[in-house]
């Protein structure tokens, strides 16, 4: 650990609030400080930011943007939060931060219907594997898998094949993510 994640530890608690089109900047510099997470526009974050504010999350302390939730619930899909990209500053990695901004989005009234959720993983992104894991076995939720977006049938042989993460939500978990 270093000394500046101490002093970060130390510091005023963490917020969590709703973006706004003016984050959208920052969410991008924040996503490309997060290796291996794809770099996507700066104008898809700032779209992300306006549009789909309900299902995304800024986590921050002291005013230092820390971590970043981009999700979606699909049309099709109610029930469902897709989760699209999760960012966690170094200085913030190790509190938690992933899981918690997750149950704040649980917790929202856009996600009152959902009782599932689901990712895409490559193989290879430990990180996020175990965040997910974690977070399927605290809310007592079922994790399954399965590749979905392939390398060459749809990445064009450019991408590590995405497996679609699932994850189910009981009732019961969700009233404890409170």
């Amino acid at each position: 650990m270093t000394k500046h994640s101490v002093s970060i530890r130390a510091q005023a608690p963490v917020t969590f609030r709703r973006p706004t089109k003016d984050d959208g900047s920052d969410v991008w510099q924040l996503v490309a400080s997060c290796p291996p997470l794809d770099q996507n526009s700066m104008y898809m974050n700032v779209v992300q930011c306006d549009h789909f504010a309900q299902t995304c999350i800024l986590a921050e302390r002291d005013g230092q943007m820390l971590g970043w939730i981009s999700g979606h619930i699909p049309p099709e899909s109610p029930q469902t939060l897709f989760i699209w990209q999760v960012a966690v500053h170094a200085d913030a990695r190790g509190l938690g931060l992933g899981k918690q901004m997750l149950r704040e989005l649980l917790n929202r009234p856009a996600c009152r219907t959902v009782r599932q959720m689901e990712t895409t993983i490559t193989r290879s992104n430990e990180a996020s594997w175990g965040l997910f894991r974690s977070f399927a076995r605290d809310m007592d939720g079922e994790l399954t898998d399965a590749p979905h977006y392939e390398r060459d049938a749809h990445l064009g042989g450019k991408h590590a094949t995405e497996h679609l993460v699932t994850i189910s939500l009981p009732r019961k978990s969700l009233r404890l993510a409170a």
